[in-house]
């Protein structure tokens, strides 16, 4: 395997994950697009390095996952070998910065050749991005570290490359100002994501992708418990909000405008035909949890369509 393409296969993070670093993964996705096109749709890739949430088992040549500092996310990764305590990563050299900018301008590149309507910079829920923004993850002493700019300087030049590269109406990101899942966390939340998202509303972006609290906050009452509510002033743009939304929260979110629209994702996965059980308040599948992130059809392409039940 080339040395680029190994590099580019740094940012996995699951075994089996899908890729869009080469010409063979471009044509199986042609397929998937083509698809969704044929029935009407639209369909945005999203661009993923997950950083130090991985494990050496999981990375070309079992070298260290990568992050912005030699900081443990301080939780578990499913390898070949079963569940795995995460490992401190190896801090991301500044010459090497440059090449993951590169990776994601050319992974939008390739998107789009794939017959994507456009690509999502995931800079959210403890990946590499969302790792080099928060004081938790990040105490570098460059230009990369240390103030609220500067820890924010990384995900604002991959959004300029893909920008660039196939133009910002193309272009969404998606932010998770209050996760603290693996470790994350920052002295000041509310500050670094105005800051980030005022910047990114400059960039005349397809959308910004908000991610409510997951989990309870109860013993971090610094972080915004109303995301798309607080953040909403900061962003003149198309704004998504997504977590643990059901029918009728998300319809409140749109109808008091703190969000243009509501992202579903578990629901969709128990519900291959949701657009249809909301036009006519049918009842929804449960989806269940413990097929997540696992292998083969069982929870991803089982559950009973509206027409069959």
């Amino acid at each position: 395997m080339p040395k680029q393409a190994r590099f580019r296969r740094k940012g996995l993070a699951n075994m089996n994950t899908p890729g869009i670093h080469s010409p063979e993964q471009v044509e199986g996705w042609k397929k998937v697009t083509k698809a969704v096109h044929e029935k009407g749709g639209l369909i945005y890739l999203q661009l993923w390095h997950v950083g130090r949430v991985s494990h050496s088992l999981l990375q070309p040549g079992n070298v260290l996952p990568v992050s912005a500092s030699a900081i443990s996310g301080g939780d578990f990764i499913t390898t070949p070998k079963g569940k795995m305590p995460m490992e401190v990563p190896r801090p991301l050299l500044i010459e090497e910065l440059p090449g993951i900018i590169e990776d994601y301008r050319k992974a939008a590149s390739n998107a789009i050749v794939a017959g994507f309507d456009g690509v999502e910079i995931h800079a959210a829920n403890s990946y590499l991005l969302d790792q080099f923004m928060h004081t938790s993850s990040n105490i570098r002493k460059d230009k990369y570290g240390g103030s609220i700019e500067n820890r924010c300087r990384l995900t604002l030049e991959v959004t300029d490359a893909v920008c660039c590269e196939i133009g910002k109406e193309k272009t969404g990101i998606r932010l998770s100002p209050s996760n603290i899942r693996y470790g994350m966390d920052d002295t000041d939340p509310a500050a670094l994501f105005e800051y980030v998202i005022s910047q990114l509303d400059k960039r005349g972006l397809a959308y910004l992708h908000l991610v409510e609290p997951m989990i309870p906050l109860d013993n971090h009452p610094h972080m915004i418990k109303n995301v798309a509510e607080h953040f909403r002033k900061f962003y003149s743009g198309t704004l998504i909000a997504a977590g643990n939304f059901n029918l009728e929260t998300g319809q409140e979110v749109v109808e008091n405008e703190m969000a243009d629209l509501v992202a579903f994702g578990r629901l969709f996965i128990a519900n291959p035909d949701l657009p249809e059980r909301i036009a006519l308040n049918a009842p929804l599948n449960i989806p269940d949890t413990d097929t997540f992130y696992t292998p083969g059809p069982e929870g991803y392409i089982d559950y009973p369509l509206l027409k069959n039940e």
